[in-house]
């Protein structure tokens, strides 16, 4: 309950717009940018010709923001402005004035970028997220703050900015380039606002750092009571499921937060990841009424193999045959688990959490449920929201499991006295 206060704390703190006089003495560069695809690493210089460039409007719509954390400004990428199906390099170039005074400037640069940027200021290169060139390193893009030069107070400059899109298995409608607009503003309002563009980037990923730790407090409940239950199978593979999916949820904050993990690792495991995980579910729920099925055992894992080589090699069929099949066989648990004894009704609920969770696009996509909601302004998954109610009712369901009547080999006391025989 203070963890979940905490987090509800930290999303309530990111969620609140940036301070008015803050905004009020810096200035979102948003308006119209000259757009180029393709790469030239002269067309960072100051000099260069950009009005054969096409041009794009990066004015957001008022209240406008992102589907993922909520950051505000959001404007579509190149997919959505005459470019879709397009990846690689682009570049974007506007001119910029800054203010005659004696404060230094700063740079915001944009907060959601596919998938990285270099930002040049007539020509030299400020800094940037990630690593581009001949062989890019992408990152996720998180708040960042580049220092104009002292000279460039009282001047106009051009801004340029290289962006980098990987290439993705499928359509992105709005996908590519900046989706913010960066921002000039003069220390120490930069610094500030950059302060503010980090609570909010903590707060859209606190959820995926918090229940990955709850995961792991999990699996240390069951070490404590598994050497007791009767059902040493099920909190195995529970543990090892569990595992997988802090591991996979982490991810999220790692990758967005940190330089630690290149997007193309990321998407690697995001789209290979859950098939373990799926396969451990179902090896864990095959062992909560036993003995076991071995048929089950068998065709999880061969679902979880079909699985591996749909997501490897991109075979669509491959992917919905694992999926779909392994719905098939929690059923076929559920099922066992109706016809068994306490805590049934219990058990019954923690598995259509981890089902929700899991096949999500098939059992709640179908019905209408939204994918993320925006409590204070900052995005929070369905998911999230469902481990949220599955860990609590998976740790009661651990230490039941440890109850009365689950005991292996119990030692029964004779309480007769002995004077009495």
């Amino acid at each position: 309950m203070l963890t979940a206060a905490a987090m509800i704390a930290v999303l309530a703190i990111g969620g609140r717009p940036d301070p008015a006089p803050l905004r009020a003495t810096s200035t979102l560069l948003d308006g119209s940018w000259r757009f180029h695809t393709g790469d030239d690493p002269r067309w960072a210089a100051a000099e260069l010709d950009d009005s054969g460039w096409e041009t794009m409007d990066m004015t957001a719509a008022p209240g406008q923001h992102d589907g993922d954390v909520g950051l505000p400004d959001y404007v579509g990428g190149w997919s959505a402005r005459g470019h879709p199906g397009y990846h690689g390099y682009a570049w974007y170039r506007r001119a910029v004035t800054v203010p005659g005074t004696s404060a230094s400037w700063d740079i915001l640069g944009p907060t959601l970028v596919d998938d990285g940027y270099a930002l040049y200021w007539n020509g030299q290169m400020l800094g940037g997220s990630g690593r581009l060139g001949a062989d890019p390193r992408l990152v996720g893009t998180r708040p960042l703050r580049f220092a104009l030069p002292a000279t460039a107070a009282g001047t106009t400059g051009v801004l340029a900015v290289r962006t980098y899109m990987l290439a993705r298995p499928g359509p992105s409608a709005e996908g590519g380039g900046m989706h913010t607009a960066p921002i000039l503003a003069p220390r120490p309002a930069g610094e500030a606002l950059h302060r503010v563009q980090w609570q909010r980037t903590i707060a859209g990923y606190i959820v995926d750092a918090v229940e990955p730790a709850a995961m792991l407090a999990l699996i240390g409940l069951a070490l404590v009571f598994g050497a007791r239950s009767r059902r040493k199978g099920f909190l195995v593979f529970a543990s090892i499921a569990l595992a997988l999916t802090a591991a996979r949820r982490l991810n999220n904050a790692i990758v967005s937060w940190t330089d630690l993990q290149d997007l193309r690792t990321y998407t690697w495991l995001a789209s290979v990841m859950w098939v373990p995980t799926m396969t451990a579910w179902l090896l864990a729920w095959n062992r909560w009424r036993p003995p076991a099925w071995r048929s089950i055992d068998a065709l999880a894992v061969s679902l979880g193999i079909a699985g591996i080589v749909g997501a490897l090699a991109s075979l669509p069929i491959w992917t919905s045959i694992s999926r779909l099949g392994s719905i098939a066989l929690f059923v076929v648990i559920i099922a066992r688990i109706v016809r068994g004894g306490p805590p049934r009704t219990l058990a019954l609920l923690t598995l259509a959490t981890v089902l929700a969770a899991l096949f999500g696009s098939e059992l709640l996509d179908p019905i209408g449920v939204p994918g993320i909601w925006f409590p204070f302004n900052i995005g929070v998954s369905r998911t999230q929201y469902i481990y949220a109610i599955g860990i609590p009712l998976l740790a009661v369901l651990i230490v039941r499991a440890w109850g009365k009547g689950n005991v292996a080999n119990p030692v029964v006391l004779d309480t007769r006295s002995t004077t009495s025989k």
